[in-house]
This record gives C-alpha cells, sequence and structure tokens, in this order.
C-alpha cells in the first residue's frame, strides 16, 4: 500500500471513530491503531486535559509504556515543574504547533531537553519523540506523546504533518470521549473530605481518611494515579514561585463516571514546613461539570445561555424575555443545541449534561460534608 494510500485510510478511519461517540479508552485505543498505520512508534501516552487549565485529568498508554508507571510521578514533576522549553505542550500550543518533533525541534541534540536527558533517555532508552496537542477555541483538550527507540528514524516532516492533520478529529473524539460514560448508581462517596499534604521534597505527610479512597477512585490501568497530584503538586510549586499566574486546578472523569474537581495550593509554614503544598480532591459541583459540557458540545456563548435557562427549568417564551430575542431565536438555538449535543428534546439534554451524575441522588440525605450521601 502506497504511504498516501495508508494516510487516506488512516484519516478516514479516525474521522470515523472520532464520531462514533466511543468511550474515551476506547476512542484512544482505537485512534492509536489507526495512527499506527501511518506512523509507526513503539509506545505512547494519550492523555486528556481539562481545556480551561490544559492540567493532565488522564492518561492511556500504548505499546511498551503499557503497564510501566514507574515514572509516572517523575514524568509529572519535569512537565509540569521544570523550565517550559519550546517542545513543552502549553509552550507549542501557545506557539500555535500542533505536532512537534523533538529531534526536528533540537536539530538531534535531544538531551538539551529536561525530560529526554533525566528521564526518557536513561529510564527507557527512547531517543525521539513526537507530541500532538488536540485544541480547539475552549483550549487544550488532551495531548499524544509517541516515542521510538535507537534502532528507528527519527520523526519526519511528513509524520509530523499527517499527526498535525488528524488533530482536529482526535480532538473531537477526545471531546466526546468524556461525555460518553455514564456515572453508575452505586459510587464512591468517601468518608469526609480528600486532603492531601505534600512536603517540600514532594513526599506525603499527611492525608485525610477519604484520600485513598479518592485515589483508589482515580486509579486505571493506563497510569499511577499520583501523576495527577504530582503534576498538580508541581504547578502549586510554579505559582508559589511566580512563574505560574493561577493556581492548578483540573476537572477529570473516573471510570464510573464521577466529574471530580482536584486542587492544589501551596501552604506558609515556617521551618520544615516551608513549602508544604495541599491537594484536595472532591466531587464536581453542577457548575463545574456544566462548564465543561458546554465546552465539550463547542456551544456558543448564546447557546450556552440558553442551556442554563433549561437546566433552570424556563420555557421558550421566559428563555426568549431574559435574553431579549424571539421565541423563534429561542428554538433555533435549541435546534442547534440539540443535534451537537445528541439529543431531542430537553428532558434528554437536562440528562445528558449532568443529570446522569446527579439526579438518581436528588431528594437524598446530605452527608457531613454538606454533598449528596450515597444512594
Amino acid at each position: 500500500m502506497s504511504i498516501a494510500l495508508a494516510a487516506g485510510r488512516a484519516r478516514s478511519d479516525i474521522e470515523v471513530i472520532s464520531r462514533a461517540g466511543l468511550p474515551l479508552a476506547e476512542f484512544m485505543e482505537e485512534s492509536a491503531n489507526a495512527l499506527l498505520t501511518v506512523v509507526p512508534f513503539i509506545a505512547g501516552c494519550f492523555s486528556s486535559t481539562d481545556p480551561a487549565t490544559s492540567m493532565i485529568s488522564s492518561t492511556h498508554k500504548l505499546g511498551d509504556l503499557y503497564g510501566r508507571n514507574d515514572a509516572d510521578v517523575d514524568w509529572a514533576r519535569i512537565e509540569y515543574g521544570g523550565e517550559p522549553d519550546a517542545t513543552h505542550y502549553d509552550a507549542a500550543a501557545s506557539a500555535g504547533h500542533v505536532a512537534v518533533g523533538i529531534h526536528a525541534t533540537t536539530g538531534g541534540q535531544v538531551e538539551r531537553i529536561e525530560r529526554m536527558a533525566d528521564l526518557v533517555l536513561p529510564r527507557f532508552g527512547y531517543v525521539d519523540e513526537a507530541r500532538v496537542v488536540f485544541a480547539d477555541r475552549a483550549g487544550v483538550w488532551g495531548t499524544m506523546s509517541v516515542l521510538r527507540g535507537s534502532d528507528d528514524a527519527v520523526f519526519d516532516a511528513r509524520e509530523l504533518a499527517f499527526l498535525a492533520s488528524v488533530a482536529p478529529a482526535l480532538t473531537r473524539g477526545i471531546r466526546t470521549g468524556l461525555l460518553s460514560q455514564l456515572a453508575r448508581r452505586q459510587t464512591v462517596h468517601p468518608s469526609g473530605p480528600a486532603v492531601i499534604i505534600f512536603d517540600s521534597s514532594d513526599r506525603i505527610v499527611q492525608s485525610s481518611p477519604g484520600a485513598q479512597e479518592r485515589l483508589a477512585q482515580l486509579s486505571a490501568p493506563g497510569a499511577d494515579p499520583l501523576t495527577y497530584i504530582q503534576a498538580l503538586v508541581s504547578g502549586a510549586r510554579r505559582f508559589a514561585s511566580g512563574a505560574s499566574p493561577a493556581m492548578p486546578r483540573t476537572r477529570t472523569r473516573t471510570a464510573d463516571g464521577v466529574w471530580l474537581v482536584l486542587h492544589a495550593a501551596p501552604l506558609g509554614g515556617l521551618g520544615d514546613r516551608a513549602g508544604d503544598v495541599v491537594v484536595t480532591i472532591e466531587e464536581a459541583r453542577p457548575q463545574e461539570v456544566i462548564d465543561i459540557v458546554a465546552a465539550a458540545f463547542a456551544l456558543t456563548i448564546r447557546e450556552r445561555e440558553v442551556v442554563g435557562a433549561v437546566l433552570r427549568g424556563a420555557d421558550t417564551k421566559e428563555i426568549a424575555a431574559s435574553m431579549h430575542v424571539s421565541p423563534y431565536t429561542v428554538q433555533d438555538h435549541l435546534k442547534s443545541i440539540f443535534e451537537k449535543a445528541g439529543v431531542t428534546s430537553r428532558r434528554e439534554l437536562v440528562s445528558r449534561v449532568y443529570f446522569d451524575q446527579y439526579m438518581p441522588r436528588a431528594g437524598s440525605d446530605l452527608a457531613i460534608d454538606g454533598w449528596y450521601a450515597t444512594v
């Protein structure tokens, strides 16, 4: 098969897969198989990110990296705490670069990149990496890294161009994949707030009883759950030093379909407590879920206003009056929203946005933390 034919077939396959509504891990696996036919690699890693902050929220490893989690925390420490370079995901996104090759960017001097010199080369022996950013106007939804060993050719311009060309479809698949998993009726509800405190050496020095339950909920075959925690801790240290403008946070959806919010903040302290960072993990409130779901559906500002009104129970006339438009305009907005969300009614829309997570517990008793008790 010619290179052009293989690229065309893979591009078509990825386009179809991205519209199939597959759960995130399944979408990542299927699309990786299609990519392999055009851009061979021996190892790789797909990650989803919170589009509001670009912080990692889930990981799916590929090839030689699958099941190898021993270096995950070190990777997070370098990726989110080190000095950004031109191949850093945020730097690439800011520069408008979709796909970058480490060998191509450094002129073959890959040791100039901290993660290559301190982690990738000595721990794994991979000599080149291609990185792809999956972004739209809402932000960065995910990233991908694929790697090659010393016996492989480096990633060339044609391969990087192909990766860039399929990035929009992959972005779509990541967005919809986040929404395809319904929450289970029986879900984990930790016994109290989930709080973890790290010291200046990134060691856990204190944690609440609910922390281990939340970490277990974050666990998946693809990565050490402390990867996401370490990314936040490293981001908090950058914020404390003035290198980052905002404290890090991320919204993630667990394997059982529940949205969680993870925050990190530096703590004040003296002596051996200077440099402590606190991480909190809690179930996302409805508005936080609405925001990311609306972004995933690529709703316009006006469409988000309509969705908000629908969730408040307003009818068409009330929405029209509040938005100072005609009822016909509201109906046009609703038609567009239904198409983007893949629903046919307001009831389905409400369920699709967040009631699969919250409605089963509506009316139930509240737990000690003021949130719904377990059903």
